[in-house]
């Protein structure tokens, strides 16, 4: 069975290795971090682990002053325009450091005139006073006058629900969860209506602008009895954005399966190449799960 999952796994990274020979050039990606209640460090090294290894994409990290009164923040001035897509990971809930307004402008600007970002599982909880940034992300983890939130009908149907109406954003305990995508998006072209990824968190009720957002998967929860998003893409002027809920890395995490489901490495290289307007692409890989069978890959590399 291990050998089975390690043919599978070098068979979607020479596939993955076949579109990269397709494209011109590799995707520019920065990953921003710094700072995060969740284990940012581990985070980057995982993120980094799955997708350079895909030979398609050139990380740049870029590591913001970790507290408010930490040296470096009149020179932290990530160039964000140099970039194809940027991942945002960072995460000020609880306390935690905002940008330099001129960041934040350059990166309100970077968006609006076409770039690509990947607000990646807990930026979504951040900078709440942030008013672009909300428009930005579209849904985030906010009280229950912070916005809109969506939910799903059985049948699909976004539900709208007002600003004060039901929670602030919360969830329950982690789950083996059903995926189910709606629509046919980019992302996901091949995929399975369904499918099973391992251990995640279904955000309940997060909520936000709401404005231009597209709904492409949600997951069933428990504790609610309702139908919440877990992927959702926002078109932000000329600008993609797309979040996910995919891939909480804890602080006593250290080789999450969460991370290692072949769905969500799958997804996540997708989207990328979506947020950086590539036409190609990647194949279904053969160890893409099912919907009642998770499909784990083997450990991620993390070394420097």
């Amino acid at each position: 069975m291990k050998t089975l999952a390690i043919l599978l796994c070098v068979a979607s990274l020479q596939a993955a290795a076949l579109y990269a020979e397709n494209t011109e050039k590799k995707i520019r990606v920065l990953l921003v971090d710094g700072f995060s209640n969740h284990n940012w460090q581990l985070n980057t090294a995982l993120i980094r682990g799955i997708i350079e290894p895909a030979g398609i994409f050139a990380v740049t990290v870029s590591t913001s002053p970790s507290k408010a009164d930490s040296p470096g923040w009149d020179t932290w001035r990530p160039k964000f325009s140099d970039y194809d897509v940027v991942i945002q990971t960072c995460n000020d809930i609880n306390g935690g450091p905002s940008w330099p307004d001129e960041v934040k402008k350059d990166f309100e600007n970077y968006v609006r005139n076409g770039g690509g970002v990947f607000i990646y599982h807990s930026a979504n909880n951040a900078f709440a006073d942030w008013d672009a940034y909300n428009h930005i992300i579209g849904l985030g983890w906010r009280k229950p006058d912070q916005g809109v939130a969506l939910a799903i009908s059985p049948d699909g149907s976004i539900i709208r629900i007002p600003a004060g109406e039901g929670k602030g954003t919360g969830h329950g305990d982690r789950v083996d969860a059903v995926i189910t995508r709606i629509g046919d998006h980019p992302i996901h072209e091949g995929l399975p209506r369904k499918w099973k990824t391992p251990n995640i968190e279904i955000y309940h009720y997060a909520r936000g602008p709401a404005e231009n957002v597209v709904v492409l998967s949600y997951a069933y929860d428990v504790k609610t009895d309702m139908r919440w998003p877990i992927e959702w893409t926002v078109n932000y002027g000329k600008g993609r954005v797309y979040s996910a809920t995919y891939g909480h890395v804890w602080k006593d995490d250290v080789q999450p399966e969460r991370m290692r489901c072949a769905g969500v490495q799958t997804v996540m290289l997708r989207a990328l190449g979506w947020l950086a307007r590539r036409d190609g692409k990647l194949p279904v890989p053969a160890d893409f799960p099912t919907e009642t069978e998770v499909s784990i890959r083997k450990e991620i590399p993390t070394a420097p």
